[in-house]
């Protein structure tokens, strides 16, 4: 196709200056998929010099640190493991690079089999199928032994349930426990522990506020909801961001009426910025308001109008909520109320 290798040559042109890892995963998997093994090799070149190695363990990240673990250095890994895999032959060496991969995917999977949003999830999960069609073994068994002092637990994996999730809850908790595999086919064993921990009220590099204005003596009367984001990491500007807005019992607001609520800051760039909101959803008795990203050390703010449409004593703070999409550890909670005598 003409308009294929004309998209090809263009890319092609640009991949010494490329320095982004992302970038380069997602090149990567562009040329295996065309079978152009020179640009191919050259671009797994760049991405042996950025890897993270960690014993048996392999991954990428935007910002080569060894702890970051979240959604982007999963999609960044799953795109190289997708590349190493997509090539006309698949070598014995091949495969066992691919084991690193897979061997540090599967420990970010959630105990539901996901990840952390649903891009990487989508991206990780395609990886993932793939590795499994390389080492499909048609005719094989294995026999997996959960085992502590005062529990065990077997599970038989054969031609029959090879599809088959199965799952048995630990008794003895907690407790040591080993892993045996006795066998010749690829199993995927995960181990899920559940419990509750309090909110952390410490801000990350992301940070939120908000405050509620208006006279309550009018049923029907308008408020206003100020909140302001800040974003104080070492990165230009963040992914896209996410605003969840608990409403308050009683309340409703216009989804849209946001706009900036203090331009005076940002002077003439206050436009820029008015222009970072992509759309806002209202869902529940949630806000929704997805940010195009949120610049550094410059504090946004903005505002929403609402409307008290109940009386409710004793009426409850609602809590705000902002955290970056593609990394979403790095987020921040505050609290917001009203008080009406």
């Amino acid at each position: 196709d003409p308009v294929i290798s004309k998209g090809l040559s263009c890319l092609r042109s640009v991949i010494a200056d490329v320095r982004n890892t992302y970038t380069t995963a997602l090149l990567a998997y562009t040329f295996s998929l065309a079978r152009d093994t020179l640009t191919r090799q050259q671009l797994f070149k760049k991405l042996e010099k950025v890897a993270i190695s960690d014993g048996s363990l392999l991954h990428w990240s935007q910002s080569a640190s060894a702890d970051d673990s979240e959604s982007l250095a999963v999609e960044i890994s799953s795109y190289v493991l997708l590349a190493v895999l997509t090539a006309d032959s698949v070598t014995t060496a091949d495969l066992g690079y691919a084991d690193r991969i897979v061997s540090w995917l599967v420990k970010q999977q959630n105990a539901y089999g996901g990840f952390s949003s649903t891009q990487d999830t989508v991206v990780a999960l395609q990886a993932l199928s793939l590795y499994a069609t390389k080492v499909f073994s048609s005719d094989s068994s294995s026999t997996v032994t959960v085992q502590s002092e005062g529990d065990t637990h077997h599970f038989d994996v054969n031609q029959d349930n090879k599809l088959l999730y199965q799952e048995k809850q630990l008794q003895n908790v907690p407790a040591k426990y080993s892993i045996e595999v006795k066998g010749s086919t690829c199993v995927s064993v995960q181990m899920a522990q559940f419990y509750n921990i309090p909110t952390p009220t410490e801000a990350k590099t992301l940070s939120i506020d908000a405050k509620i204005e208006g006279d309550c003596k009018t049923l029907g009367q308008n408020f206003i909801l100020k909140f302001t984001v800040k974003y104080d990491g070492l990165q230009e500007r963040t992914n896209m961001a996410i605003v969840d807005i608990k409403l308050l019992s009683g309340f409703t607001a216009e989804t849209s009426l946001v706009s900036l609520s203090d331009s005076s800051q940002l002077g003439s760039s206050s436009r820029i910025y008015a222009s970072l909101v992509e759309r806002v959803d209202s869902k529940n008795d949630h806000l929704i308001v997805y940010l195009k990203e949120i610049p550094r050390n410059i504090p946004i703010n903005y505002q929403i109008q609402m409307k008290r449409v109940l009386p409710v004593k004793n009426l409850k703070p609602a809590v705000v909520k902002v955290y970056d999409y593609y990394q979403t550890s790095d987020q921040s909670e505050a609290e917001y109320s009203f008080h009406c005598e």
